[in-house]
């Protein structure tokens, strides 16, 4: 030993004491383990399950450390605190340094606010961090888990030992964190946790972690997050104009799994759909891609609904960089980038949040608050301010370290309502004895208010399938403060009626025509979503009635109607191409039915439908407004024909959307116009480039002084059957 006072080993360490450490139960390590004076000697107390022998380490000299009567357990006298260990045992050794030696990462402040749950980014101080503390680099772990006796950090640099780097507990806040040298990006780990009274509790993935094994492995892996070169300034800058209300908003709805694969059947990479996805988008007009979850989650059935890594991107296609290069790329390409993010439940994988410390930390404990009969998950509970902390900070996560434009908040139905598909008896009503859930609503709020407010031009979209007013309101207003809704009513009523034999179309008028009575009481997005094509609800061409020829006309059709009503437009993938079975998320999207010119044909007329609603500001700058929609002829049932008119701003050209939804070509029809002149087509869903019949006005109509329909002059149209026509004013 060092010279001066000497110490026996019971001096520096009790056999009881001892004992804890090696078995890892010790309550505080960190007053134990590592360097401290002890009677004015500078001690270390060591544990390594794998040495016979043990030394610290000083500027090249070894200080043999003495074993205790507990095995595995050292003591001696160093020098100084900045040392190594080096081991012995087997015939081998290794030298390393002592994690027990350093001090927290963790300061006051972001203590206090994690305490508070106020913390806005707790993905900066939980969670794995590659980073160099106090001269030395590795990994500092840090995680939440109030009411745990002890947590370990467990991995593949530790032989997954729970023993070996148990953590350092930060007074009242419930967070546990440890910084371990030398591991770095790519290595696998868990958190080993003891509930209260020594309970054990399966081990944990990181619930900030950010990135995960490959499923069906459940560990978390540590990935270094930091440093990517991004270079879409001035999108970031000028994105704000494309996701207002009043931009052309055109979305592409992608699951990424089966968007296209090779041929031995995996799914693309992120960076192979930044050139063939990102290529493919922009070349069809769409403005927008919207992305299926890509938070990890365990099974691939669930499509990422049931995410268990709220904070990684799934390794199924390439690791967190990759993930934004995909991102940049659209970027470039003038694409936005919206994920479905998924803050409504949450499965119960046992290496997953459900009774993450041994308690009902992050879902309720009551079942009928906690548990969802529909999906066979959990619930948040979000009257948790740190609950709600995570969810809220986990959203602003992806928009600032991702750059998204945007998260389309999935299921926000089942999050408004205690009683959501519930009866009665199996749900607790509000403080009020009401049925809102007003943690949640709240939660929702603060969520909306947060991200708008750090990262100015981004769009947030509930898929809400209920009348819960003020959605897509300010919260300062009372609203949920998203930007945009799914329009489910007009989703459900249009294809309903789309079905039906075009004969029995009359008893069904009102399908069509009653969205417009609620249309503009929200910021509305139109869905046409991948759940409107799986689940034996057929394909989109499987929904249409007659012949094959027919099928693909009302398709037609009703994409004319759809880009042709008020509201943003969202087209599931494959069903720009009408294939003809529904998708299997297990299986590429139908690419070779684009050998058929049918199928060619839906495709091209997406496209141009896409470019009619960049292009002609009247179908998209008041498509929240009523001011930029009016009926020529809504009521005229028997015929199943309905025009109208979308107005833009003050001098904007408008557009007349006509459409015949019956397999009767109408000539000389006769329609009311606001403006006398020549009224250019610029979509006829029957064009032949588009597999129609080729039917139409030779380009256009001139009006004649002959009012209809209350406006004061007219034209008479051919109507191809089973059509939509647009045509845009050119003036007098």
């Amino acid at each position: 030993m060092p010279s001066g006072t000497e110490l026996t080993r019971a001096d520096i360490l009790d056999a009881e004491t001892a004992h804890l450490i090696a078995d890892g139960l010790h309550p505080d390590p960190f007053s134990i383990l590592g360097p401290r004076e002890r009677g004015g000697v500078l001690t270390v107390v060591a544990f390594d399950p794998g040495a016979s022998q043990l030394w610290a380490v000083e500027e090249g000299t070894d200080y043999p450390l003495l074993p205790t009567d507990v095995p595995h357990v050292f003591v001696g006298e160093v020098p100084g605190r900045v040392y190594r260990l080096k081991g012995a045992g087997d015939g081998a050794e290794w030298e390393y340094d002592d994690p027990y030696r350093y001090g927290p990462v963790l300061g006051e402040t972001d203590e206090y606010l994690l305490g508070e749950g106020t913390h806005r980014r707790i993905w900066q101080v939980l969670g794995a961090h590659v980073m160099e503390h106090e001269g030395t680099p590795g990994t500092h772990f840090a995680v939440w888990a109030p009411n745990a006796d002890g947590v370990a950090v467990v991995g593949d640099f530790n032989f997954w030992d729970g023993r070996r780097h148990v953590m350092r507990r930060r007074g009242g806040t419930g967070v546990w964190e440890i910084f371990v040298p030398g591991v770095g990006d790519g290595a696998a780990y868990k958190f080993m946790i003891r509930g209260a009274g020594g309970r054990p509790v399966p081990m944990k993935a990181d619930p900030v972690g950010f990135g995960a094994q490959h499923p069906p492995e459940t560990a978390s892996v540590v990935r270094d997050i930091a440093g990517y070169g991004w270079s879409d300034d001035d999108w970031m800058a000028g994105r704000a104009a494309r996701n207002r209300r009043d931009a052309p908003i055109s979305i592409y709805e992608v699951h990424l799994g089966s968007w296209k694969r090779r041929e031995d059947g995996r799914p693309i990479s992120y960076k192979e759909a930044a050139d063939e996805l990102v290529g493919y988008a922009s070349e069809m007009g769409f403005t927008h891609i919207e992305l299926m979850p890509i938070s990890e989650f365990p099974f691939d059935g669930s499509w990422g609904y049931q995410p268990v890594g709220m904070y990684a991107p799934t390794i199924r296609f390439g690791p967190p960089h990759e993930f934004r290069d995909l991102v940049e790329a659209a970027h470039k390409a003038g694409l936005g980038v919206l994920v479905d993010w998924v803050p409504g439940h949450f499965p119960s994988d046992p290496h997953g949040l459900a009774l993450f410390d041994g308690t009902h930390l992050y879902e309720h404990a009551d079942p009928k608050e906690g548990f969802h009969q529909d999906w066979n998950t959990l619930i948040y509970n979000y009257g948790r301010k740190e609950v709600a902390n995570y969810l809220t900070s986990n959203a602003l996560y992806w928009l600032e370290e991702y750059h998204l434009d945007g998260l389309r908040v999935d299921a926000v139905a089942s999050m408004l309502y205690r009683d959501y598909s519930r009866k009665d008896g199996e749900w607790i009503p509000n403080k009020d004895g009401g049925r809102e859930n007003y943690e949640a609503i709240a939660m929702l709020q603060q969520m909306n208010t947060i991200t708008y407010g750090e990262m100015p031009g981004i769009m947030t979209v509930a898929e809400e399938s209920t009348a819960y007013p003020g959605v897509s309101s300010p919260v300062d207003a009372g609203g949920l403060g998203f930007g945009f809704k799914w329009n489910m009513g007009w989703m459900n009523d249009t294809l309903e009626y789309m079905p039906e034999e075009p004969i029995n179309r009359k008893y069904h008028h009102h399908k069509m025509t009653f969205g417009i009575d609620y249309a503009f009481t929200e910021n509305f997005i139109l869905p046409i979503s991948h759940d409107e094509v799986v689940h034996g609800k057929g394909s989109m061409l499987g929904k249409m009635p007659g012949s094959d020829w027919e099928k693909f006309a009302n398709l037609r059709a009703y994409y004319g109607f759809m880009w042709g009503h008020p509201g943003k437009k969202l087209l599931f993938m494959g069903n720009e191409v009408a294939q003809g079975a529904e998708w299997n998320h297990d299986a590429s999207v139908d690419w070779d039915a684009l050998q058929n010119p049918a199928h060619e044909g839906i495709r091209a007329l997406v496209r141009d439908l896409n470019r009619a609603y960049r292009d002609w500001p009247a179908l998209h700058v008041k498509d929240c407004e009523p001011e930029g929609f009016q009926w020529i002829e809504g009521g005229d049932v028997d015929h199943s024909v309905l025009s109208f008119l979308r107005f833009g701003a003050k001098g904007d050209a408008p557009v007349a959307v006509i459409c015949n939804f019956t397999p009767v070509e109408r000539t000389e029809w006769r329609i009311g116009l606001p403006e006398a002149g020549r009224w250019r087509e610029i979509v006829n869903t029957d064009a032949d480039v588009y597999g129609g019949g080729g039917r139409g006005n030779m380009g256009g109509v001139t009006t004649d002084d002959e009012g209809a329909h209350g406006q004061p002059c007219s034209a008479r149209f051919v109507l191809p059957p089973l059509s939509v026509i647009m045509l845009v004013h050119e003036g007098s």
